[in-house]
């Protein structure tokens, strides 16, 4: 049991470390602040486990094995991709890139403030309009559950280990954002970088729009 664990960590590590859309909105959202970060891998990994408790239930099979289903979700993943790096640009072209920016006094700006649970609900809209995280979770948990435990129970179990590893994971990006805060929140710096995370988020969309 512990080796089989310790090679689903390892795993779950190899997974995290792979950038994908969640890690863009995660990085994007840090630039905010560390707040609006965390509640982003909180609503991302939420997402996580409710694709783990949909493959210990088996429905994640019945998306996998209907084309339209897949197709539908995938075209609607990608049209939330695609809105939150356009809404990234055009608050940068705005200038709203400065509004997580920390005052003189050190205080948080108000809307910084209000950031949390609306980045939550991105983190969570994220993972859940991607039918990949769907598919992939049906295909990786099973092979991790040890022979002679009860497979649903274990399923869960691991779905749970699963987000719970990666809220730690990420929380260190948010952590790594936020002790670059002297350097990021320099405005051009700033703007780069939401520029950057924009663009990827758009392409990320436009790419799981046309794959098949």
């Amino acid at each position: 049991m512990l080796t089989t664990l310790l090679a689903f960590l390892g795993a779950c590590t190899l997974i995290a470390a792979s950038p994908g859309p969640g890690t863009m909105l995660i990085i994007r959202k840090s630039l905010q602040s560390r707040r609006a970060g965390f509640m982003t891998v909180l609503g991302n990994e939420t997402g996580v486990f409710v694709w783990g408790l949909a493959a210990a239930f088996g429905l994640t099979a019945l998306l996998a094995a209907s084309e339209v289903a897949y197709d539908v979700m995938r075209i609607v993943g990608a049209g939330v991709l695609v809105m939150f790096g356009v809404r990234t640009l055009l608050e940068v072209r705005r200038g709203a890139g400065k509004a997580g920016a920390v005052g003189e006094a050190g205080a948080p700006e108000p809307e910084q403030k209000r950031s949390g649970w609306s980045s939550y609900r991105a983190g969570l809209v994220c993972n859940l309009a991607n039918p990949k995280a769907a598919v992939f979770a049906m295909s990786f948990l099973p092979q991790f559950v040890p022979d002679g435990v009860p497979h649903l129970p274990a399923m869960v179990a691991l779905a749970a280990i699963w987000a719970v590893f990666e809220v730690g994971y990420y929380g260190m990006y948010v952590w790594f954002v936020g002790r670059m805060r002297a350097i990021i929140s320099r405005e051009r710096v700033r703007r780069r970088l939401e520029l950057a995370s924009g663009g990827v988020l758009v392409a990320l969309g436009v790419r799981m729009a046309v794959e098949g």
